[in-house]
Parts: C-alpha cells; sequence; structure tokens
C-alpha cells in the first residue's frame, strides 16, 4: 500500500441522535463519538446520509462537525482519528461554501456526494467535482450511490477525477462489480477506493480496496475496525470470520426502512441513543423492530434479558468471532 494513501481502514457514517422533542441529542452524541474512538475506529463521517443531513440546518451541520473534532481530540496520548464532514448538494455553489465551512472547523476532508434529483450528465459531475475540489480548500472524497442520487459516476469519469490532487478517494456504492474493479486496476496509487456498501467491505479488501465508509460501525466500531485490520495484515481467514458474523447486521440495517431508520432502532435497543429520526423518516415498525431485536440478541448485542448490553464496545482484538 503506498504511503501516500490517506484514507484506509473503517470510517463509521455517524448517526445524529435526537431527542424526543426533535434537538439533536448533545450528550448522546458526544458518547458515541467516545465509544467510537474506544473502538478504535479508523475514522468518523459526521454529516453523511446516516446523519439526517438532508433535516440538518447550517448550524446544526457546523455543531455536528465540530463537537466530533472536539472529541476525536480529547486524548493527547493517541493520535486523532481521520475526521471528515459530509458537504455534498446538488448545488455546486452550495457544496462549495459547504466544504469551505468544514475546511475552517479543520476537517481531513470532504465527502461530497454526487448532485442528486436534478440527474447531471457525466461532463456535468466532472465539472461539479473539480470545482468543489477547486474551490472548496479541502481534499475531496467523491461518493457515488446511484441508489440515492439518480446518477451513476461512471468509472472513466471518476478516473479522470482521481488525477485532480484534491480529488483523493471514493465512496464507491454502486453495487457494479465491474465498475468498482475497473477503478480498483486503474486508479492512481495515492487514490483510496472505500467501500460504500456495509456488505460489499469484504470483496473490495479483497480486490485491494482501502476499508469502508459504514453503517453497522455505529453498532459494531471495534468488529469493523478488526475486519479491515485482518485484511491488511494477510490474515484472510480472521477477516472472512469476522465479515460472516456481522454479515446479517449489516444487511438488516437496510430493511424494513431507509437508512438511518433500521440502525437507530437497534442503537436505541442497544441503550446507544433514542431512535427518534426527523419527518420525513419515522421509526421502525412491526414486525422488523422484533425481527432486528432477536438479531441483536443472536449476535450478543443485547444482554441476557433481551434489554440493551452493559458494555455494547470492546476494545478491538476482543471483538469480531465467537
Amino acid at each position: 500500500m503506498p504511503l501516500s494513501r490517506q484514507f484506509r481502514g473503517a470510517f463509521t457514517a455517524l448517526v445524529t441522535p435526537f431527542t424526543s422533542a426533535g434537538a439533536i441529542d448533545e450528550a448522546a452524541f458526544r458518547a458515541l463519538v467516545r465509544r467510537q474512538i474506544d473502538s478504535c475506529i479508523h475514522g468518523l463521517v459526521a454529516c453523511g446520509t446516516t446523519g439526517e443531513t438532508p433535516t440538518l440546518s447550517h448550524e446544526e451541520d457546523e455543531w455536528v462537525i465540530g463537537t466530533t473534532l472536539e472529541v476525536a481530540s480529547e486524548r493527547p496520548s493517541r493520535a486523532r482519528v481521520r475526521v471528515i464532514a459530509g458537504t455534498g448538494s446538488n448545488s455546486t455553489a452550495t457544496a462549495i461554501n459547504s466544504t469551505r465551512r468544514a475546511a475552517k472547523l479543520g476537517v481531513d476532508a470532504a465527502l461530497v456526494v454526487a448532485p442528486y434529483y436534478n440527474k447531471p450528465d457525466q461532463r456535468m459531475l466532472e465539472s461539479h467535482f473539480r470545482a468543489v475540489a477547486d474551490e472548496g480548500d479541502l481534499p475531496i472524497i467523491v461518493y457515488n450511490v446511484p441508489g440515492r442520487t439518480g446518477v451513476n459516476i461512471e468509472a472513466a469519469t471518476l478516473l479522470r477525477l482521481a488525477e485532480h490532487p484534491r480529488i483523493v478517494a471514493v465512496k464507491e456504492a454502486s453495487a457494479n462489480m465491474d465498475q468498482i474493479a475497473t477503478i480498483l486496476a486503474e486508479r492512481p496509487a495515492d487514490f483510496s477506493v472505500l467501500a460504500g456498501d456495509d456488505t460489499w467491505t469484504m470483496p473490495m479488501l479483497a480486490l485491494g480496496g482501502d476499508g469502508v465508509i459504514c453503517t453497522c460501525a455505529n453498532e459494531i466500531p471495534g468488529e469493523m475496525a478488526e475486519l479491515c485490520d485482518a485484511a491488511f495484515a494477510g490474515d484472510w481467514e480472521r477477516a472472512r470470520l469476522i465479515h460472516e458474523r456481522w454479515l446479517p447486521l449489516m444487511k438488516a440495517n437496510f430493511v424494513g426502512g431507509p437508512n438511518p431508520v433500521p440502525v437507530k432502532a437497534a442503537m436505541s435497543m442497544m441503550g446507544l441513543c433514542s431512535d427518534t429520526l426527523r419527518m420525513p423518516l419515522m421509526p421502525l415498525d412491526e414486525p422488523h423492530r422484533g425481527r432486528m431485536q432477536i438479531l441483536l440478541a443472536t449476535l450478543g448485542l443485547l444482554g441476557e434479558d433481551g434489554e440493551a448490553a452493559s458494555t455494547p464496545a470492546v476494545a478491538r482484538g476482543r471483538v469480531g468471532v465467537a
């Protein structure tokens, strides 16, 4: 792995916990970030899709990003985890301004999703990302998620963007293995390729990928970090066992409602935060809620009585495989 490749490992796309009144639950958010760091996660994404950013104000965005940085820097004896801010928009000017604000806060990079709804073509997509990279004052991680945006950033377009000095990585959630394999084979040596679908983490690592920006690390941060570390160390049997153990949870997090509806339900059952969401999203309903609780109990993420486990997170090296 080239030493110049900046982003490698498991990065948690953080949820944003809310109080019953709909405000950001500041204490719960700080606790979630501390739990991530205690579990040895490699990096954190604040204000990604999992964080319900379409419903956050600019002031709330800045609070979430700033607080993530603050908590990540609490332990001077340890290297600070990488912090990435979601700054994408379907308006190029808005994406540039959001990226500049995140740069002033001190994040390591911006995660910039492909413009959604207005469905730009490949020429327009390339122009959009180049403008944000040129003017946003941060390294850029391109986020390709056609299922959410309605547009796919094709491999040829992404590979041209990868030559830009400020476009340093891609979060690839196209679920198109031919496309992903082409990017991995032809990318510049210093360009990181991160899985954008939790279930694709292991396959992409096997093809030479650099890790994942994932939802399930909200529940199992140490385990996802351990999965990546095992693969980087060449311990493919260990990586495969971790993948197989947690695959049902990775899948369940996307059943019964759009992200982050299921993962917030799970985190509520684990005692980590409430499952309050901002409309139009609503909490997970039955029978999916019951199935999620049974799965969490089966995986050992709840106490013996089916309630929240008292210690839902443990240090890396003691998790992942029963």
